[in-house]
């Protein structure tokens, strides 16, 4: 059987834009061009942020290219000092360039949406072409790319009053790296609306040159009067709940400006309404700004309740009972956030739950007690929401009360039943499988600890699987029983809404993942097309970094080397020490106390659970490359694949 060469010539080094071209989906959405564009706009709103600009126009032309005007300082044209290029052209060839990274005093920008230099370097890798016009210093000079490359260099092009400023860029997307060349209007309306609400007295516009029609938004209560715009007639059930609160320059936990302003309302009934950002950009798949809102919220209401002695005996109150109701806008600042991923579509930080919830409840608690009949209000309408579900559980667990089969013993279960909520975590090792319990929220979390690694199950058929003891538990733990892609299945004695794979940030922690994964895919296919599984990522390096000036002493988790070498890096521009931080790598999760197994891997809020599905592959790709890696008739396959592959592993030895 012939094999490819792996030898020197076969590692390939990727040059200037040339990964984006080749990986475009690592860097940006490729469904349309909105995302590119939207690159150019997030760094037109961090000039109006810094107070620095007024007005942010985007035009659709008749050509399909889209340009983005605003009145800001314009992006600097003088050489770099140390490249020895113009900045213009290093910010839009250049993978890392950017004005964002300095924080201190100073900086170009204090408050950023960009955090990498990456953004609108990739929006010119993947444009034909791209155009900028820059106003600055009472002169007006362009700069031309093609495929990512300078077609026309710099040049100065007319002299301007020196009190115009400001720069345009025209993008002419690339049609092949998207699935559609069509920027979806309705979704680009929807992103400068949400510019304008949370750039209050900013005027944004759009002008589409194909039908004709100019669009303009500008608020001067921006947060307010867009929340009761979009529930239009929707009645409240309190008035509205609208602060803001930033830190100050005596804060000893947070950076100065740090903070959020929000806008909540409670309504009985309709749609509920859940935007976030930071930094003006938006995060649709929330985060920990997020959670420290709901948390700050059912802090505030729970404890006015507890107060005033209102929850009836036997009732618990539960976040959901607070939230479930809940509308809001939030705009969050945070000074060096960290998002997942390049589109920046969910915020992990983690001191961000911290900061907005301690802002959120002393601000709410301020208003309930203020306004006691109103509280009582609220109060009552958690209430009622919590008594109701408690009587749907009760519902559920009669018509299930029958037939259940003897949990096994090692099972430490949860208390709740309610599968929107309740997580079985697999834990590898009785030690870790210890700590897992001490640090669990019993209300909802499940621990399983499994004993070495679990059977290859790829060619066991599954009315055998029960011969072995790891499996047998796993099956009577979840509820449901081995099956087929084909088989039908009934999902209802399900146990757990979430079954969370932990194991160890290593090697052996990999095999254990693949071996689970194996038995779910070959034996429970429907709990993964339903998105019941979940592969929990605990931290393999713990940064301890002393206080520094006014900020605490703090500790920084890592998922790996790269996080590592990202995080002292950060370290080290904000000026700390060098020999001041220690670093700890955990050689396995028995390592890990309950509170740091909680904090970084099983605390909802703050932990990273990456779900698990077919991807790009899809079930048949998927079930081929399954058998290649786990059949035992499958050798010379996985010894071809590995040579031809094996420059894509990522070793830790």
């Amino acid at each position: 059987m012939a094999t490819s060469n792996y030898d020197e010539r076969s590692i390939q080094v990727l040059k200037g834009l040339e990964p984006v071209r080749q990986r475009p989906g690592m860097y940006t959405r490729t469904d349309c061009p909105l995302h590119i564009i939207q690159e150019v706009i997030d760094n037109a709103a961090d000039e109006a942020l810094a107070g620095l600009a007024s007005l942010i126009r985007v035009r659709l032309h008749a050509d399909g290219s889209v340009s983005v005007e605003d009145n800001g300082r314009g992006i600097p044209v003088g050489l770099h000092p140390e490249e020895h290029a113009p900045v213009v052209e290093l910010v839009f060839t250049r993978l890392h360039a950017g004005g964002k990274f300095n924080k201190k005093d100073g900086g170009a920008y204090a408050f950023s949406g960009g955090l990498h230099g990456v953004g609108v370097s990739v929006t010119n890798a993947l444009s034909t072409r791209l155009e900028v016009d820059v106003k600055r210093d009472g002169l007006q000079h362009r700069i031309v790319f093609a495929q990512g490359e300078v077609i026309t260099p710099l040049e100065e092009v007319a002299k301007v009053p020196k009190k115009h400023s400001g720069t345009v860029v025209r993008v002419w997307p690339e049609a092949k790296y998207f699935d559609s060349a069509t920027i979806p209007l309705n979704e680009l309306m929807h992103v400068l609306r949400s510019k304008a609400v949370l750039l209050g007295g900013v005027l944004v516009e759009l002008i589409n040159e194909k039908s004709g029609e100019t669009y303009s938004w500008q608020y001067q209560n921006g947060l307010r009067s867009y929340l009761q715009e979009t529930l239009d007639t929707t009645e409240f059930l309190v008035p509205l709940f609208e602060a803001q609160q930033y830190a100050d320059a005596d804060d000893d936990n947070y950076s100065e400006g740090e903070g959020a302003h929000w806008v909540v309302a409670w309504t009985a009934e309709g749609n509920v309404v859940r935007e976030s950002f930071v930094n003006l950009i938006p995060t649709p798949a929330g985060g920990t700004h997020e959670a420290g809102l709901r948390d700050g919220l059912y802090q505030a209401v729970k404890s006015f309740a507890e107060l005033h002695s209102l929850i009836p005996k036997g009732v618990k109150l539960l976040p959901e009972d607070v939230f479930a109701r809940v509308s809001f806008v939030l705009s969050a600042k945070i000074l060096d956030p960290q998002f997942q991923g390049q589109i920046k579509e969910k915020l992990n930080s983690r001191d961000a739950v911290r900061l907005i919830s301690g802002f959120v409840r002393n601000a709410l608690e301020l208003k309930l007690h203020a306004d006691v009949e109103m509280a009582k209000k609220l109060a009552e309408f958690a209430i009622r929401h919590a008594q109701a579900r408690v009587r749907s559980l009760q519902k559920v667990e009669k018509r299930k009360s029958s037939g259940v089969a003897v949990l096994p013993g090692k099972l430490t279960d949860c208390e709740s039943t309610d599968n929107d909520r309740t997580e079985l975590f697999l834990v590898e090792g009785d030690s870790a499988g210890g700590s897992a319990k001490m640090g669990r929220d019993k209300s909802f979390q499940a621990i399983l600890p499994l004993r070495g690694k679990v059977l290859n199950s790829w060619e066991v058929d599954k009315d055998r699987l029960f011969a072995n003891q790891e499996i047998h538990d796993v099956s009577v733990a979840i509820g449901v029983d081995p099956h087929g892609p084909e088989d039908t299945v009934d999902l209802s004695g399900l146990r757990y809404g979430r079954i969370c794979i932990l194991s160890d940030a290593d090697v052996d922690g990999s095999h254990i993942q693949v071996l689970l994964l194996t038995l779910f895919f070959r034996h429970f296919p429907k709990l993964i097309e339903a998105g019941h599984i979940y592969v929990a990522r605990p931290p393999l390096f713990r940064l301890d970094v002393p206080a520094v000036g006014k900020r605490a002493a703090r500790k920084i988790y890592c998922l790996d080397q790269k996080e590592l070498d990202v995080a002292q890096e950060k370290l080290r521009a904000e000026g700390v020490k060098e020999s001041s931080w220690a670093i700890s790598r955990f050689k396995g999760l028995g390592e890990m106390s309950a509170e740091q197994l909680w904090d970084t891997t099983m605390n909802p809020d703050t932990r990273r659970l990456m779900p698990v599905s077919y991807g790009d592959l899809g079930m048949q790709g998927t079930q081929t490359m399954f058998t290649m890696l786990m059949g035992k008739g499958e050798s010379s396959q996985r010894r071809s694949w590995l040579e031809t592959k094996g420059n894509l592993a990522e070793l830790d030895v």
